[in-house]
């Protein structure tokens, strides 16, 4: 069962459907596509509102002339050890300036979402019993020392191993 959580908690009536050869939105569903589909469909049409499956090898630049068209950008993250959707959201988050939704799908583990909200992420689709268990009780792990900047500004002050401030070595 998956369920779609963010910051605010679970989403009751998420109306997102990642797109198949077998699984199509339905009535009241909107539709998220693979990078060619959409691409094909925004070269014949003037919608907008567009969610789009960018997958590991997918090139996130390829969406920069179209952001203004989409609303979500759904990452898959096909194992837990495939670390190229952090590198995608951080690009489409610093480099692309994308406002809209960035969401994780896939294989996503509790210890990981801290790390994917700092590369920009806003919703993860949560299959794994341990990670819903978790997020159903608030519980995120934390993270005591970062070593490089985020794509979201952080809140928090210190904790950068790399940032000296003020003192010797300034």
């Amino acid at each position: 069962m998956t369920k779609i959580w963010n910051q605010s908690g679970f989403l009751d009536n998420d109306t997102w459907v990642i797109e198949t050869d077998e699984i199509k939105a339905g009535e009241g569903e909107r539709a998220i596509v693979g990078l060619e589909a959409f691409l094909d469909a925004v070269e014949h049409s003037n919608e907008n509102g567009f969610g789009v499956l960018l997958r590991p090898a997918d090139d996130v630049a390829r969406l920069a002339p179209h952001l203004d068209r989409i609303a979500l950008v759904a990452i898959s993250f096909p194992a837990f050890s495939d670390g190229r959707g952090f590198s995608h959201a951080t690009l489409l988050r610093q480099r692309l300036g994308f406002t809209g939704e960035v969401r994780a799908v896939g294989d996503v583990l509790i210890d990981q979402v801290p790390l994917m909200l700092r590369t920009g992420f806003t919703s993860f689709a949560v299959s794994n019993p341990v990670a819903l268990a978790r997020l159903a009780e608030n519980w995120l792990p934390g993270i005591a020392e970062r070593y490089q900047p985020s794509a979201v500004p952080s809140t928090e002050a210190g904790g950068f191993s790399w940032r000296r401030i003020g003192g010797r070595g300034a």
